[in-house]
């Protein structure tokens, strides 16, 4: 029986890699219906960040190429963003800036996971990084997008989220650092 426990299903890393990046795009659309609406900004509390950090942790470059994957097919009619939204004016909602922020936030995850990988510590550290990249860019475009100051832009765009946002960072390193040596070898 352990033997049998033990044994690789699927041998091909490519294919492990595709399931991978399928994987991280349905549960990155599922995060958006996990959400808190907040009174004093049109940007919803997510847990899609969550997803996006693991998809870069994860997958490496193909994290970042998850979130643009997720974006294009959301783009494309499938309603797939949050509030069941889709399509071309979506991106130009106020919440597009996130979405921007979830292919760098990914990216940067994937570019500092050897960094990461050297303590728990250094894994929550670049996690929120990412994270508050993340942020920032949804809070810029989200100043863009109600044409309001920088300042304000922060105070509702960033700042509600970084606790939350903390939160999200330190389960997803604490995953991502247990399961690490398992995802070297599947990916």
């Amino acid at each position: 029986m352990e033997v049998l426990l033990k044994r690789e299903i699927v041998l091909s890393k490519a294919w492990c890699r595709l399931f991978g990046v399928m994987a991280f795009v349905i549960l990155t659309s599922l995060g958006g219906y996990v959400r808190i609406p907040l009174p004093f900004t049109p940007v919803p509390l997510t847990l899609q960040t969550f997803f996006v950090l693991l998809s870069g942790a994860f997958l490496g470059g193909l994290g970042a190429v998850t979130q643009i994957l997720y974006i294009l097919l959301g783009l494309s009619g499938i309603t797939l963003f949050t509030y069941s939204g889709s399509g071309i004016v979506y991106l130009f909602g106020p919440t597009g800036g996130y979405l921007a922020g979830f292919v760098a936030a990914s990216f940067l995850v994937s570019a500092l996971r050897k960094v990461a990988s050297r303590s728990l510590s250094r894994t929550i550290g670049v996690f929120f990084l990412a994270d508050s990249v993340l942020l920032a860019i949804g809070a810029v475009w989200l100043g863009v997008f109600l044409h309001i100051s920088v300042f304000r832009a922060f105070l509702i765009g960033f700042l509600p989220f970084l606790i939350g946002d903390l939160l999200k960072a330190i389960v997803a390193a604490s995953l991502y650092w247990k399961t690490r040596d398992r995802i070297r070898e599947i990916f």
